[in-house]
């Protein structure tokens, strides 16, 4: 029997109205790589129903925005609209983690302990990373926003997919170095 937390990773179709949008874009109309997006969009959202037994919230927002800015593009006959979701969306998530941290929670914290786990470092590290990420996740944004306004969509594309990841893993590695250091204040 395979159960949703067995099934195998879907985290890739994230990409394809992206891809989808990029290829029509260069053999077809604007109107055709718009419509192909928003429809890749609706059907990525069924699969990600049908392999992992449900939506998540992320998905529900980037699939509307999709389908919405998808529209915007369509009526103002101007693709950079479906290019601005990644912008929309880092803006979102830094306004939740903002929000989050306004109240004085931790989405990370509150994940491990949602998870019945003891975090295994001190709840200031989770607050001081998440603050980075927040951080990381608005300059990005508006990095997609220059991207998308200036840019060529094959480099938006690279970037909202590969490039993410490499720009992500550099912080990342940039963030443990830090969050390194500080732990060592804190023992000294």
């Amino acid at each position: 029997m395979n159960t949703p937390s067995k099934s195998k990773p879907y985290f890739l179709l994230s990409f394809l109205p992206a891809v989808a949008y990029w290829l029509l874009e260069s053999y077809t109309t604007l109107e055709i790589a718009l419509i192909g997006g928003i429809l890749i969009g609706i059907i990525e959202m069924i699969l990600e129903k049908k392999f992992t037994g449900h939506v998540h919230s992320l998905s529900k927002v980037n699939i509307g925005l999709i389908v919405f800015l998808g529209i915007v593009s369509l009526i103002a006959k101007e693709g950079v609209w479906f290019r601005l979701q990644p912008t929309l969306t880092g803006i979102g998530l830094c306004a939740f983690l903002s929000y989050k941290k306004f109240k004085g929670h931790s989405v990370l914290l509150d994940m491990i302990k949602d998870m019945g786990q003891v975090p295994p470092l001190p709840e200031f590290v989770y607050k001081v990373m998440e603050w980075h990420l927040t951080l990381f996740l608005l300059a990005f944004a508006f990095f997609m926003a220059k991207v998308a306004i200036y840019d060529s969509t094959s480099v938006w594309l690279f970037w909202k997919t590969a490039g993410f990841y490499m720009a992500f893993g550099g912080f990342m590695i940039v963030e443990m170095f830090y969050l390194r250091l500080i732990l060592r204040k804190g023992k000294s």
